[in-house]
C-alpha cells in the first residue's frame, strides 16, 4: 500500500506523486486522475475515467445495432 500526504500547491492542496506510484497507476505527468467512490464506501484514485468508458460502450452498441446504417452511411 502506498500513503501520500497532502500539501500546498500554491493556493491549492495537492499529493505528490512518487515513480512508483506513477509506474503503478501507468501515468506521466500531465495525465488526469479521478476520485471515484468505491462499493466499499470508500474512494479510489485511478486514471481509469467512468464516463468515457460508458460512451464508449454506448458506441460499441450503436455500431453493433445499426452494422448495416453505419456500412451505407460509410459508402
Amino acid at each position: 500500500m502506498l500513503s501520500f500526504k497532502v500539501t500546498t500547491v500554491g493556493a491549492s492542496s495537492g499529493i505528490i506523486l512518487t515513480k512508483a506510484a506513477m509506474a503503478q497507476l501507468r501515468v506521466r505527468k500531465g495525465d488526469t486522475l479521478y476520485l471515484t467512490e468505491a462499493p466499499d464506501g470508500g474512494y479510489r484514485i485511478t486514471p481509469y475515467d467512468p464516463e468515457f468508458a460508458r460512451q464508449m460502450a454506448l458506441a460499441e452498441e450503436i455500431m453493433h445495432d445499426d452494422r448495416e446504417v453505419l456500412r451505407a452511411l460509410a459508402k
